[in-house]
């Protein structure tokens, strides 16, 4: 048994956690599922010194929780444990639970101390850590849209917008950016920025977006990579909780409906030198190169963008999803915005990943193919003027099946993200494709049960 479950001793009355009577133990998986263990908060102390011990095989849990066995870290080495160590720095209240709980981030290790290879919080330190060695520090920030459903299913058994509060009638339509559906939500949306500054979520606006009850939260820019993604986990996990509390669910689908737009994941980012300036602003060079990097890589790194079989139902044309490897000067038609605005704030804007991402390998694959572009002194194409879709652009990859076989031939993405965890990871999708394709759809049954 684990030192931290089998020790119980009272806490110190003045601790950040004394008001608390459990903590839940929180490590983000390879698909942004959050896993781990509530523990009671007199074992919290020990916790924080030892550590907690989970499989290894929680890194190689599919979509549905099972273990893939092919990736070698369930039965192949016995299911054995790791120690998982806690982020101090993390702990924050968790406000939706009936008793006084709190939360914290974990991280998990090798035996020997050092970080586990699977551990996807790892995986982006190790690409943000080349980056510093080169005397640059990435700035990210996150923009994750989402959709309100109601806990009821429709008639057809599928998902349907919510109720508008205090009426009778359900959201048919949504005018994006429309501060009527702001107000028709206001006590959700002051609900989620009341847990975000309890939580130290840097919440930055929210914005109706494109289609009924789907709406954009923007996290404001950190200079710590990592922190930007923990923030977005964290705020996904806080989201999900207010929509229950609020008699909805919220989903980060990135394709809930046909015919709506689907959800996406953009991020933007910029490069500090050890002064903290903006070298972006300074060096239009450099944010070319960072540009092309990123070009250049777009097809292998779909598979981190688009890491679900539902993922690929949003790559539609006409949707507000790019399509093609492209950029542009505050162009939303294009994979790759340099969004306008005051010299110092220039920054890459990448709009390709959905919701549905983990955030630290979508991070990850961006900065990595930005040190490839700066490390090989890429240059990009000419930038897009006017509608991306409208010209002859080769297509990224809009088939899983395409994008794991580009993944699979990376060796470059491989250097970056581990052998290991490159590896794990596709074997882990391609089970998870394997399973997908074997069931039998109701649309083919609409289709073909009586006609063929």
């Amino acid at each position: 048994m684990n030192k931290a479950h089998s020790t119980r001793h009272h806490h110190a009355p003045d601790s950040p956690w004394a008001d608390y009577q459990s903590v839940d133990l929180m490590l983000c998986d390879i698909n942004g599922v959050l896993r781990g263990k509530r523990i009671q908060t007199s074992a919290l102390e020990n916790a924080l010194r030892d550590g907690i011990s989970l499989p290894a095989s929680v890194f190689a849990l599919d979509i549905t929780g099972q273990t893939v066995e092919e990736t070698g870290l369930g039965f192949a080495q016995g299911d054995s444990d790791r120690i998982c160590r806690l982020l101090p720095h993390t702990l924050v209240p968790v406000p939706w639970h009936k008793t006084p709980s709190g939360q914290i981030l974990m991280t998990m290790e090798e035996s020997d101390g050092s970080p586990f290879f699977a551990d996807p919080r790892h995986v982006l330190q190790k690409v943000v850590q080349r980056l510093l060695d080169k005397g640059l520090r990435p700035c990210v920030a996150v923009e994750l849209e989402f959709y309100l459903v109601d806990q009821k299913e429709g008639p057809d058994g599928l998902p349907q917008p919510p109720i508008l509060p205090g009426t009778d009638e359900r959201m048919h339509d949504t005018q994006v950016y429309s501060l009527d559906d702001l107000d028709s939500w206001e006590d959700f949306l002051v609900r989620v920025a009341e847990v975000c500054q309890l939580q130290k979520i840097p919440a930055d606006n929210a914005v109706a977006e494109y289609a009924p009850g789907q709406f954009e939260i923007n996290l404001m820019h950190q200079h710590d990579a990592v922190a930007a993604c923990d923030q977005a986990i964290l705020l996904k996990r806080a989201i999900k909780a207010i929509a229950i509390k609020e008699g909805m669910y919220a989903t980060f689908m990135a394709k809930p409906y046909n015919g709506q737009a689907g959800s996406g994941m953009h991020i933007h980012v910029s490069l500090l030198d050890e002064a903290g300036n903006n070298v972006f602003a300074e060096d239009h060079e450099l944010l070319r190169q960072a540009i092309a990097g990123n070009l250049s890589m777009l097809p292998e790194c779909m598979a981190l963008f688009a890491p679900n079989a539902n993922s690929y139902r949003r790559l539609q044309p006409h949707m507000f999803v790019p399509l093609h490897a492209s950029w542009g000067f505050d162009n939303r038609t294009v994979a790759l915005r340099i969004p306008s605005g005051d010299k110092g704030s220039t920054r890459l804007e990448h709009r390709v990943a959905g919701a549905d991402a983990n955030p630290y390998l979508v991070v990850a694959a961006i900065l990595a193919a930005v040190d490839h572009g700066i490390s090989e002194q890429l240059r990009p194409p000419a930038p897009i003027q006017g509608d991306a879709n409208k010209l002859d652009l080769q297509l990224l990859p809009y088939r899983w099946q395409d994008a794991l076989d580009r993944f699979a031939q990376s060796h470059r993405l491989s250097q970056y993200l581990g052998k290991d965890f490159h590896r794990a990871y596709l074997i882990n999708k391609r089970h998870e494709l394997a399973e997908f394709d074997q069931h039998v759809t109701p649309l083919e049954y609409q289709w073909y049960q009586h006609l063929v």
